[in-house]
């Protein structure tokens, strides 16, 4: 299990605790039933990389703590 930050640059944290071998489109699942929006309006991305849906977190080498940001389309 890991901890993904995600910063929506609004005044909003959310912490999501996954595997690593969970895809991108797993990860907006869980922050949309955190957050109460849709899982297909949420972007993440790291600086200019938007991280794609089917993707897993341990090809994107996203490791415990890392952090995220998270953008609403």
């Amino acid at each position: 299990m890991i901890e993904v930050v995600l910063n929506d640059r609004l005044g909003k944290k959310v912490r999501v605790k996954c595997n690593d071998d969970d895809t991108i489109g797993d990860l907006k699942k869980l922050v949309a039933a955190q957050t109460g929006t849709r899982p297909d309006k949420i972007r993440i991305q790291k600086w200019y990389n938007v991280y794609k849906d089917h993707i897993t977190l341990k090809d994107y080498e996203i490791h415990d703590g890392m952090g995220l940001e998270l953008y609403y389309n």
